[in-house]
């Protein structure tokens, strides 16, 4: 029973991961209209995360505890996982070729494996392994990296910076998670022996955007943006659409249910299943502007789409098993209790 509860498990967390890629690779297909329009990159970066902390005010209200139980974790969340990929990514960017720095960017499920083995001394599989190669290097083919690479060694730094935000994206959504053990080893224990409930998904995203978005403000220096593109429309692909609904795309699909699918799916998988599952997001932003902005994908790209696909799928296969025999009883109440809050952090929303 406890092996089907898993398999069940996995299922819905790699859908869930399906479902954040997804609507993460929507975001730059709304974003760039917008961009052509007048408004600076960094602008719409702001009104993506404020707009979205704003939504989630009264998720942050409910779960106000969080802020006295766990205020490292909602800083180092709103400032690696919202503020800090988003700033370095938009600052790599402007000095290096995108397809390079989003390729740096996706070195992070190779990171997150370091975190795993290295940090946290816990088994990597190989198959895990396998998949980092084969999304990595068929994302290189998606992103065409050979198409323009101009060597700047501060841009690298800025893209290799924005890996590294989000390797925390994924270590700290995996906070709490079934995945996460005490110095003790024992699954859902703290080093004392004491239960330690992970802290609520929604909760965690809330406040994250919360200082994310009094980051960005710093960063973006909001005042000086032109409010009134945001009253006029955008054109995609020779059709005019209203700034606002593209607008509101980033800021609820992109940005709040991205963010919200994302993190529950890496406490339902691991960090480094979901972080190779999250490459494909590249694959999607790339089929995405194909079909509404007219880019059309050339044969490297479409291989290195199957790639990508491969090697996800070889990686969420590795997904950890639930033990059987006499020791499930206790990691299977542990997995339940897990289950639980997750369920009471999805309720929230």
């Amino acid at each position: 029973m406890h092996a089907s509860r898993g398999t069940q498990k996995r299922s819905a967390g790699l859908g869930l991961a399906l479902l954040s890629a997804f609507a993460f690779g929507g975001s730059g297909v709304a974003a760039k209209p917008l961009i052509e329009a007048g408004l600076d990159p960094l602008h719409v970066v702001w009104l993506r995360v404020a707009g979205a902390a704003l939504i989630m005010l009264p998720v942050a209200w409910r779960h106000r505890n969080l802020v006295r139980e766990r205020p490292a974790l909602l800083a180092g969340f709103g400032l690696f996982a919202v503020a800090g990929v988003q700033a370095c990514y938009f600052a790599a960017i402007s000095r290096i070729p995108v397809g390079v720095a989003l390729l740096v960017e996706y070195l992070a499920p190779a990171l997150v494996l370091g975190w795993v083995r290295f940090v946290q001394r816990r088994p990597v599989t190989r198959a895990a392994a396998l998949g980092v190669v084969l999304a990595v290097g068929g994302l290189a083919c998606v992103v065409e990296v050979w198409a323009g690479l101009s060597f700047d060694a501060l841009g690298l730094l800025l893209a290799l910076g924005a890996a590294c935000c989000q390797v925390g994206y994924f270590v700290l959504s995996d906070h709490g998670g079934p995945e996460a053990k005490g110095r003790d080893g024992r699954e859902g224990k703290g080093g004392d022996g004491g239960s330690v409930e992970p802290p609520p998904p929604l909760g965690v995203i809330a406040y994250g955007l919360i200082v994310g978005a009094l980051v960005l403000t710093v960063v973006a220096r909001p005042w000086g943006m032109d409010w009134s593109l945001l009253g006029g429309t955008a054109g995609m692909n020779g059709t005019g659409v209203p700034a606002w609904v593209l607008l509101g795309w980033i800021v609820l699909i992109a940005t709040v249910l991205a963010y919200g699918t994302g993190v529950v799916s890496v406490r339902m998988l691991s960090p480094q299943v979901a972080g190779v599952v999250a490459c494909l997001e590249a694959v999607i932003a790339t089929v995405l502007a194909w079909v509404l902005l007219g880019e059309h994908l050339s044969a490297p790209q479409l291989i290195g789409g199957f790639t990508v696909l491969t090697g996800a799928f070889i990686a969420q296969s590795s997904a950890p098993k639930p033990p059987s025999g006499p020791v499930a009883a206790g990691a299977g109440a542990a997995a339940a209790a897990a289950e639980s809050e997750l369920s009471a952090g999805r309720a929230s929303h």
